[in-house]
């Protein structure tokens, strides 16, 4: 081998290992630990204050490339009749179909079609949601707020995620108590998660 040819296949092995490169991406699983996963909820009464209220059933997965910020899918399933918002007889209005449909609707499920990091711990996750029967395209503002191996409990590799997003039920055709303005359109969503790598 002569020293050009050496040249061109030395900088190829660099090139194939250098960080960053589209060669070495290796996209992981990630199942977010149910035992860390929370979803709230804010939306306006009278006008008055805004009701707090969670999810607190769900469960999802995903698979990320951390060296290339490339999701390649994810879903998250949500059992509708979960709802809480400590107060019983509210608690089973918003299962009724008036609200959630939790019998004719079971599952709220987002599936996630792209992830645009706009930093280094920042982006926005697009995907699509389904609920009461109707699928719609939504945006979350995402946050990784710490990536690393814990360090007790299963002291596996763990992202740590919060994520935001505002909604207009009345865009799934929840439209109950709008036109008298009791319960407003827009609910601001928060999610809280940490996801371990498989």
């Amino acid at each position: 081998m002569n020293l050009f040819t050496r040249a061109i296949a030395t900088a190829g092995f660099l090139a194939f290992f250098v960080p960053g490169n589209p060669a070495l991406a290796d996209p992981s699983e990630f199942k977010i630990d149910e035992e860390h996963f929370s979803i709230g909820f804010l939306v306006d009464h009278v006008g008055y204050a805004r009701q707090l209220g969670k999810f607190l059933e769900a469960r999802g997965e995903f698979t990320y490339d951390e060296e290339t910020r490339e999701l390649h899918s994810g879903r998250v399933e949500v059992d509708a009749s979960s709802v809480f918002t400590n107060h019983d007889d509210r608690d089973d209005h918003l299962r009724s179909d008036d609200f959630l449909d939790a019998d004719q609707y079971p599952k709220v499920v987002f599936e996630a079609t792209e992830y645009q990091a706009e930093s280094d711990n920042g982006g926005v996750l697009k995907g699509d949601l389904s609920l009461l029967g109707k699928t719609r395209p939504v945006e979350l503002d995402v946050q990784l707020n710490k990536a690393a191996e814990y360090t007790f409990g299963h002291a596996e590799y763990t992202l740590g995620i919060s994520a935001t997003t505002t909604l207009k039920r009345s865009e799934w055709g929840m439209t109950y108590a709008l036109d008298d303005g009791l319960v407003g359109d827009e609910v601001e969503m928060m999610f809280e998660l940490e996801a371990i790598r498989q």
